[in-house]
């Protein structure tokens, strides 16, 4: 196997393998999806609310906020040795005291130790008006994706094969005039090749032959080569992301082997 990696910065990832399979990619993907850990706002306690919004509004949406993640300091709330009471290990406090009159943005949330500051910091959670104020606390434990949404630290994992268009050179003439009606930044004839112009257009020309019936081109898609691509939510970089992602898949390689090596 072959990997590049294109993108590797802040909140997004671009990586190409070569010579692999697609259950592999498609393993990390899946991975990434609904094993990876980050911490989101579990517990809330609200003391005053004369917001516009309800409680369960106000919740929902403090759910969201992505909360900076180092799985390097925390582990989950049931395997702690605190035995879930909630302690620095397992467990990540916030306040927020506001009222005056303006949006109340995830900035406002004021950690309990200042490492734990959100990054995202202009998500707006409500707008109070005059004389309304909202009082409260949370409680950020990390989970899966596959427990709850709001514990997806990457969104939309997605793969795409290396493809490659074969064109009937007896019917150029009808391939120019198939072009003619394409979108002029779409394709390019060289000699008798025919190219994208943006790789990432590949479904829209298979549109156009679609609607057209342009059997005159095929579409070939290689398996072995594929261009991976990720975003997170900020709550974790898409280096740790990939990092902790890929782990997490040797893990559970390993304890896969170790079970075939138990059987009879």
């Amino acid at each position: 196997m072959k990997v590049k990696t294109m993108e590797l910065k802040g909140n997004k990832g671009v990586l190409k393998f070569e010579d692999t399979n697609l259950y592999f990619v498609n393993s990390l993907r899946r991975i990434m999806l609904s094993e990876l850990p980050k911490l989101a706002i579990h517990d809330v306690i609200i003391y005053d609310n004369t917001s516009p919004l309800f409680d369960e509004i106000i919740s929902h949406r403090l759910g969201l906020i992505p909360i900076p993640t180092d799985l390097r300091l925390l582990t989950f709330r049931e395997e702690c040795k605190c035995n879930g009471k909630g302690c620095p290990n397992c467990t990540v406090r916030y306040t927020l005291s506001k009222e005056e009159e303006g949006v109340v943005y995830s900035g406002d949330l004021q950690p309990e130790v200042k490492s734990w500051a959100i990054k995202e910091d202009k998500i707006p959670i409500v707008e109070l008006s005059k004389d309304q104020r909202i009082i409260l606390e949370v409680e950020a434990i990390l989970g899966r994706g596959k427990d709850h949404a709001k514990w997806q630290a990457v969104q939309a994992p997605r793969y795409s094969m290396e493809a490659t268009i074969e064109i009937d050179k007896n019917r150029i003439d009808e391939l120019k005039d198939f072009i003619k009606e394409l979108p002029n930044d779409l394709v390019e004839l060289k000699g008798e090749k025919l190219e994208l112009k943006d790789d990432s257009r590949l479904t829209e020309l298979e549109l156009y032959i679609g609607k057209a019936k342009a059997n005159f081109i095929n579409i070939k898609r290689d398996t072995s080569k594929l261009t991976f691509s990720f975003e997170t939510d900020g709550s974790l970089s898409a280096k740790d992301a990939l990092r902790d992602s890929v782990n997490i898949l040797l893990n559970k390689y390993g304890e896969f082997g170790k079970l075939l090596k138990n059987l009879k």
